[in-house]
Parts: structure tokens; sequence; C-alpha cells
């Protein structure tokens, strides 16, 4: 009977070291893996001038004589503003389909410029003052974007800067 208790005994302390063996052992192996999970980004380097540090925003670029960035760079991530269908600082001529395919390849340069290109991009919003232009933009966005095309959305709008028809805004992840 002696024998049986002391078993039991050995049993119940050998079963609890094992628990509290266990439980640290899966807090630490829960700490190991949120701390390489989001590892905090301090890296920097420098891309056309600009000092990037992955773990905060850097902007990127200017407006110009307007008020905001032409894109902000938040670790891999490049947030990029509206563009519309501006060559040489005018917008261009042709109608929807001319400025859809400037705008395009104004996005493409300035993904270029900070190190992206358009299979990066995973957003688009598309902006149109005539929602009757959408299958016209469709047919310019397909032929400058690859698949998988980047989530998408449009709105139809009353107006945009410099009586541009369309303005296409875009967020790339490396």
């Amino acid at each position: 009977m002696m024998s049986k208790m002391i078993s039991k005994a050995i049993s119940k302390t050998a079963l609890t070291n094992l628990s509290k063996a266990f439980l640290i052992s899966i807090c630490a192996l829960g700490f190991t893996v949120s701390a390489t999970a989001a590892p905090e980004k301090t890296s920097t380097h420098t891309h056309h001038g600009a000092t990037i540090t992955k773990s905060s925003p850097v902007f990127l670029g200017d407006g110009g004589n307007y008020p905001f960035s032409e894109a902000v760079r938040v670790g891999d991530t490049l947030y990029m503003s509206g563009q519309i269908g501006f060559k040489d600082g005018k917008l261009v001529k042709g109608g929807v389909k001319a400025e859809a395919k400037q705008t395009m390849d104004n996005i493409n340069t300035t993904l270029l410029k900070y190190g992206y290109q358009k299979s990066d991009i995973v957003k688009c919003m598309v902006m149109l003052t005539d929602m009757d232009d959408f299958n016209d933009f469709n047919k310019i966005y397909k032929a400058e974007l690859a698949k998988p095309y980047p989530v998408r959305s449009a709105f139809g709008v009353a107006e945009l800067a410099a009586g541009a028809s369309v303005e296409v805004e875009c967020i790339a992840v490396k």
C-alpha cells in the first residue's frame, strides 16, 4: 500500500513537472514565433537620393507646386499618389484611351523610379469622370497589366484635376 502511495505521489509530481515543462516550452515557442513573425525593421538604404527606413514612412518625390508626395514607402509597401494622363506638364489629347495609356505609363515610371515594377502592384483605385468609359479604360488596363491582376475599385466622379477623364492610384509591395 505504501509503495502504491509513493508511486502515485511520484507519478503526480512527475506529471506536474512535465506539465510545467510543457507550459514553459509552449510559452517560449510562442515568444520565439511572435518575435520572429514581426521583426523590428531597422535597416536603411539610399535609393534615388532618399534614405529609406523600413520601419517608418519615407515620403518620396514631391508634387511640385502641389501639396502631396509622389509616393510614400513603408517597409516594402509603396503607396502612390493618383496619376493622371500628364505628359510634359500637359494632359494628353485623344480622349480616355490616350489618357489611360499615359496614366499607366506614369504609374510605371514612378514604380521603376523607386525600385518596383508593374507586377508588384497589389491594389488600384480608378476614378472616371464618365462611367461609360469603363470598358475603354479596361482595354488599356488589361493591355498594361498581366494576370493575376491587382485588386481594384472603380468610381465615377464629377471632376478630376486638370480636367482629366481618368485617375489611377496604386499600392505596390515587394
